[in-house]
């Protein structure tokens, strides 16, 4: 492929990754937005691309007193879906979990993730679960290299937790000027958190 199909083949996904952030951003408007956020929850630890950070924030911004159960819903859609990516990489691989790593191209990511694993798999897993870095590519890796399974779920509930506690619960402590100021500026923020998950990628691909 030359450099100029490869700009454009990363714009189409970008594209696309744009198109699914704002797809997900919706469903915090409907009736069925804390069934969407444990899907999300659960996809993105496996295969979606769009964390559940965006609807988390959404829908703390706009009921504050439920910070504690969407924590809760969040935490748990992910460890189900981190489960979920093991399996992939464990037994899946070839037929599925080959392909979402290709649709990413973090091929070479993942194989630098094998050696992480083999100097500190627990801090490898909750380094990647509590910051931007795509979760799924260290799901999917995990059973890919077999890593103890019961560290790969401690290291990605506490992860996890955390992050999401942190989010939500800085919703609420900070009360409604932080909600006022996000609902005044909720499209900047928006793109500004699209912009974080684009250098997400980017970053599994070139600190790994």
């Amino acid at each position: 492929m030359s450099k100029e199909e490869a700009v454009v083949v990363r714009k189409k996904k970008q594209g696309l990754l744009k198109r699914l952030y704002d797809w997900t951003l919706d469903w915090s408007k409907t009736p069925k937005a804390v069934w969407a956020l444990l899907t999300l929850s659960f996809a993105e630890s496996s295969f979606f691309p769009i964390p559940p950070d965006v609807l988390l924030i959404a829908m703390t911004v706009s009921k504050p007193e439920k910070w504690w159960f969407y924590t809760l819903v969040t935490t748990f859609g992910s460890l189900t879906g981190a489960l979920f990516g093991y399996l992939i990489g464990y037994g899946l691989y070839e037929t599925v979990g080959q392909p979402i790593v290709d649709f990413y191209d973090l091929n070479e990511a993942v194989a630098n993730i094998g050696l992480k694993y083999n100097e500190n798999a627990f801090l490898a897993v909750f380094g990647a679960a509590f910051t931007p870095i795509p979760f799924k590519v260290i799901t999917i890796s995990a059973g890919l290299f077999k890593i103890n399974i019961f560290a790969m779920f401690v290291a990605s509930a506490i992860g996890r937790f955390s992050r999401f506690f942190l989010v939500a619960g800085l919703l609420r402590i900070f009360g409604q000027k932080v909600a006022d100021f996000i609902e005044r500026y909720f499209n900047v923020l928006s793109i500004a958190l699209f912009v974080l998950l684009i250098a997400g990628f980017y970053a599994v691909k070139y600190l790994f």
